[in-house]
């Protein structure tokens, strides 16, 4: 895709003098700075990036969502802390060294300085002193130290489990990094495997109950993130029992409906079951299907999908033997990864028994005082799902569904409790670009944590290598131990990267402090974070840990009273390429940030990007659209060029005595909308719906020139919207509104000027509406009629008693035609009166606030200049007293009555 800028007119700015001059001028007058002693300041904050080489348009929309709404709180005053790093470990930078034949923290280094020059060029405003690096020493320590005071609060354990191996990136991989019912690497795609492994945890499992309750309190986070993390996590209250399989011994299952145990009519396993791995050793039919089924990189279950054992399973509570199966709808990591199947009371049951010939056998029926008649229930058609009261269970027949499951965990040796989906925290990584582990293991002492003063155990000089570096590296990794002094070895995993992300926020608060991970008090006054703006695909592991770790953290007195990191959380969505897909180097239909801040500066692709959808919506690039805002902001200068130079209010003698005076009905007008952008802005900017405040400035903008047009404009009046649309602007086109501010005489940086001020009343949305409206029916009545050139257009409002009945209405308690008909002065007026109020009756439901009579007419004489210049015709706006009584009997409130003559 390529882009021609036009050329740029002789009044016209041009970005490449004017955006790296205010980006001196913020840098020297450190206009983003916060200082320490801040009381608890506005905290504006984006995911920090990989340090992946250069900003993607992704990049770009993020921090300018973040950079636009920072802006926007400094402007109103508050103290505002908008800070940024570098989320700087990570396998990919191994793999790019190993490609380029350098090491990890070179090339990470690069990308750092290549990133950090391009959100410069971008005007994004951070305080660039509170830069934080993962990577560095001094922030990696503070990793090993927590770790440490994580492990004496006993949330850190050394477990050997099956864990996920990725054979690609040789290395484990948590359970939230594997991706889809195929299971693949979340970074590599490659299919995993599972191996046996002694891993460091976090036991985040003992904080699940906590990490599930809050999510309903974040009410400042997406509906569908706290849903992602509520599924995630996936606690379920039930009982456990044991069925006896052939030749296997008992399989214990997990159920949440143990009263239908009497309904089993088959046992079924997850390919991964240990007893089903069993099976496949001695049956090649069971083989080939798991198989099959653990190499299908199709992520959709089959819930028919299924293979017969040979093997049968007793049921504890009927003696009887049901067959077992293999199936792809049981989960591994659901329960225990087995399960007696009741078809008659499950919908998965039910498809799989209907596709394997299985019976189905009812056993609960609807109570009597359901919804349903149990005549209705056919569970060879449907599953019945709903508790009830069981049937066809021996001596329990007419027990309640909760009474059942009570006295069944008894009655079968079962056991009641609560299951989550979620489970400890492997924080093992088998490479070397990571946080040393700081332990030690030693033959005698076990393993013995490296003390605090010898932290941070800093990472050895790379070398390339297969499998795990630092094993590799024997200088480094013999050592003491630090109890006994005999021969150890240290700890040759780093550390999950999500550990860097699961407390970064804290560290920006006192990113040079030697003595702790961050300032105690500080933290407790400044978080949690005020607006946290990041990617959908951080809902689960990013935001999960660093709940987590917040929550630990508090309990360790680190903060005092925080538990939550994010008060308001917003998911920007994808920019797409002009194709609609995703944009990607892989389909080539990415867009060069840097091309764009060369060709049309960096405030026209901020524009574009802030104008084209909300933030949580994705959108796609357009060269039309981003010549679009290169235009706009051409034409916003060149009009604030032209009033700097007097071409705008300057006046001829002639207009000297007609022009537009600050209390005139048209400027009043104008003022008037002055006043009601400034509030909309303010409060789309506050709702983060800042494309909403952009059309609100176009609007405004435009009516300038218009009334520009029209006449002389009153000076005060055009200069005071000219300022209020560039300081609204300026969140989103910081440069150009400088440059603007300055041309316009304004001393000192509009950075740190005040947003702007409104006066507008409270019901005006009422009379732009009813002004809005009003030139809509003319428009009809002229397309309508046909007329062609209109010579007066006269506008007459509704009479005082239409008013009065219609408030009335409003307050009417169900009999709208009888409580106007009630009101002696409206009763007088007869059948007008009745005619109107059975009108009213009609559309009782739909009546809203109007104005009254008096200002129906002032704000319509005060808008009757945009009628004028749109037709041509004079207009003439008038009181229904003062009105042919006709004309005003069809008036009516918020809806005057219109004549056009030729």
């Amino acid at each position: 895709m390529t882009f021609e800028p036009e050329a740029k007119r002789e009044r016209g700015f041009d970005h490449t003098t004017v955006e790296p001059k205010w980006q001196r001028e913020w840098d020297e007058a450190d206009v983003f700075h916060i200082e320490d002693d801040a009381k608890d300041p506005e905290y504006v904050l984006a995911m920090f990036p990989y340090t992946s080489g250069s900003l993607h348009m992704g990049h770009v929309r993020n921090y300018t969502i973040t950079d636009a709404y920072a802006r926007f709180e400094r402007l109103r005053g508050e103290n505002v802390l908008h800070p940024i790093g570098w989320d700087s470990f990570g396998l990919p930078a191994e793999n790019a060294a190993e490609e380029r034949d350098t090491n990890p923290r070179d090339w990470t280094m690069q990308c750092i300085d290549s990133m950090t020059e391009q959100m410069k060029a971008m005007g994004f405003g951070y305080d660039w002193d509170r830069e934080v690096t993962t990577c560095e020493p001094d922030y990696y320590r503070w990793n090993q130290w927590l770790f440490k005071r994580f492990r004496d609060e006993g949330l850190v354990e050394r477990q050997t489990a099956e864990l996920n191996w990725c054979p690609s990136c040789e290395t484990v991989l948590a359970d939230e990094q594997v991706e889809g019912e195929a299971e693949l690497c979340w970074r590599c795609d490659t299919p995993i495997e599972q191996r046996e492994m002694k891993q460091w945890f976090f036991t985040i499992t003992d904080y699940a109950d906590e990490l599930l309750s809050e999510l309903d309190e974040l009410d400042g986070w997406p509906a569908n993130v706290r849903e992602m993390q509520r599924n995630w996590i996936g606690r379920q209250e039930g009982d456990s029992v044991e069925f006896e399989v052939s030749n296997h011994g008992p399989v214990e299952i997990f159920t949440t409906r143990l009263d239908t145990i009497y309904g089993a009519t088959y046992f079924a396993l997850s390919p991964g079951h240990p007893v089903a791995q069993e099976i496949a050793e001695e049956n090649d039919e069971v083989a080939e299907y798991v198989h099959r089924v653990e190499h299908d990189d199709d992520e959709e279950v089959d819930e028919t999908s299924g293979v017969f054992t040979g093997e049968y399973a007793t049921n504890p509570a009927t003696g009887e033997e049901i067959p077992v199966y293999v199936a792809d709808y049981v989960l591994e990591d659901v329960g225990t990864g087995a399960l007696y199947a009741v078809p008659a009371h499950d919908e998965r049951d039910h498809a799989f028994a209907k596709a394997h010939d299985i019976p189905i056998r009812q056993v609960v029926e609807p109570a009597a005082d359901a919804d349903e008649d149990p005549e209705d229930v056919d569970v060879q058609e449907e599953a019945y799902p709903e508790d009830g009261v069981l049937v066809e269970s021996g001596e329990f027949d007419g027990l309640d569904s909760a009474t059942a499951r009570e006295r069944f965990v008894e009655e079968f040796d079962g056991e009641h409790r609560i299951e989550y989906r979620l489970r400890d925290w492997g924080i093992s990584r088998q490479r070397y670009w990571g946080t040393p582990i700081p332990m030690i293991r030693c033959d005698d002492c076990g393993h013995v944590p490296v003390p605090d003063e010898d932290l941070p155990v800093e990472l050895p000089e790379f070398v390339h290598t297969t499998g795990n570096p630092l094993d590799a590296a024997e200088e480094w990794k013999h050592v003491e131990c630090p109890d006994c002094g005999g021969d150890a070895v240290r700890e040759t995993d780093t550390m999950d990267t999500f550990v860097d992300s699961s407390w970064y926020f804290l560290r920006y608060v006192s990113p040079d402090l030697e003595t702790a991970p961050f300032d105690a008090e500080r933290a407790s006054d400044w978080m949690p974070v005020d607006r946290y703006v990041g990617g959908i695909e951080h809902a689960v592991m990013h935001l999960l840990y660093a709940r987590f770790f917040t929550k630990v953290l508090d309990d360790i007195d680190l903060v005092d009273g925080v538990r939550e990191p994010f008060t308001e959380l917003t998911n920007q969505g994808m920019v797409l390429g002009e194709d609609g897909h995703k944009m990607s180097k892989s389909l080539g239909n990415g867009v060069s940030p840097q091309r764009i801040i060369d060709e049309y500066g960096a405030d026209t692709a901020r524009l574009f990007i802030m104008e084209a959808a909300q933030p949580e919506k994705e959108f796609a690039w357009s060269a039309d659209g981003v010549q679009s805002s290169y235009r706009f902001l051409q034409n916003v200068y060149e009009l604030a060029d032209e009033y700097a130079d007097g071409e705008v209010t300057d006046r001829t003698s002639d207009e000297a005595a007609t022009g537009e005076s600050a209390d005139s009905p048209v400027a009043d007008y104008v003022a008037r909308e002055i006043d009601a952008t400034i509030d909309t802005a303010t409060d789309e900017y506050e709702a983060f719906q800042f494309n909403h405040a952009l059309q609100a400035v176009r609007e405004t903008l435009s009516l300038l020139r218009r009334y520009r047009e029209h006449t002389a404009p009153d000076p005060e009046t055009f200069e005071r919207g000219l300022v209020a649309a560039v300081k609204i602007l300026s969140p989103v086109a910081p440069h150009f509104a400088e440059e603007v501010w300055e041309r316009l005489g304004n001393e000192g940086l509009l950075a740190e000027a005040d947003w702007p001020a409104a006066d507008a009343p409270d019901d005006y949305h009422i009379e732009r509406r009813l002004v809005e409206n009003t030139r809509e029916d003319v428009r009809d009545i002229v397309e309508t009629v046909g007329i062609e050139d209109p010579e007066t257009i006269t506008l007459a409002v509704s009479p005082e008693w239409k008013h009065r009945a219609r408030d009335i209405a409003m307050n009417a308690d169900g009999n709208v035609v009888g409580t106007i008909m009630g009101d002696e002065e409206l009763r007088q007026r007869g059948e007008d009166a009745a005619d109107f109020a059975k009108d009213l009756a009609a559309r009782s439901e739909a009546l809203d606030e109007q104005l009254s009579p008096e200002r129906e007419r002032a704000a319509l004489e005060r808008a009757a200049w945009l009628l004028e210049r749109e037709f041509g015709a004079d207009v003439v706006v008038q009181s229904a007293e003062d009105a042919d009584p006709d004309l005003a009997g069809k008036a009516e409130p918020g809806r005057p009555a219109i004549d056009i003559a030729e």
